[in-house]
């Protein structure tokens, strides 16, 4: 005997109470540039380094880094919201009047992120209705700052203890 399935609207709300980081994935194909924000994301293995991100069935995103064989992850900081919404949104250019800058096996990166994490696809898993990317890091990067979060399906911040939020003035 099983027990029945959760209701989708309630595993989305039960779920919305953990905490995650903001990330956004892009990649490069035949096609160009894409890229889409996430926050299905973990690390897998350090040794050797897998992580693994999740999206949904038919992400226009999905199909260019599984085609393209490689991406990055950018972990976006807590001044970064516009561009968590901008590669939000869908069938649109993310790329539309940004400046592009490359890692180093000819992926966009988003410019300024906290950290970049580059990829080459390991293994593709289908699941429920998601598409399961498992990525080898073959290189990564950091800088100082603090993260954007995502908690209850709204932008959060996310603060250390013992210390103090980054205060940010114009």
């Amino acid at each position: 005997m099983t027990a029945p399935l959760v209701d989708p609207l309630a595993m989305r709300q039960t779920m919305g109470r953990f905490a995650t980081g903001v990330a956004v994935i892009t990649t490069e194909d035949a096609s160009g540039p894409h890229g889409m924000t996430v926050n299905s994301l973990t690390s897998v293995s350090l040794d050797p380094p897998l992580l693994l991100v999740c999206f949904n069935h038919g992400a226009r995103t999905a199909e260019a880094v599984v085609s393209s064989g490689r991406f990055v992850v950018n972990i976006l900081s807590r001044r970064q919201q516009g561009i968590a919404l901008r590669f939000a949104a869908r069938g649109e250019d993310h790329f539309a009047g940004l400046d592009l800058e490359y890692a180093g096996h000819r992926v966009p990166v988003v410019p300024q992120a906290l950290a970049h994490l580059e990829c080459d696809v390991e293994r593709v898993v289908e699941a429920g209705d998601h598409t399961i990317v498992f990525g080898a890091v073959i290189g990564a990067s950091t800088r100082d700052g603090d993260p954007l979060g995502f908690f209850g399906g709204k932008f959060s911040d996310i603060t250390q203890h013992g210390s103090e939020p980054e205060h940010w003035f114009f």
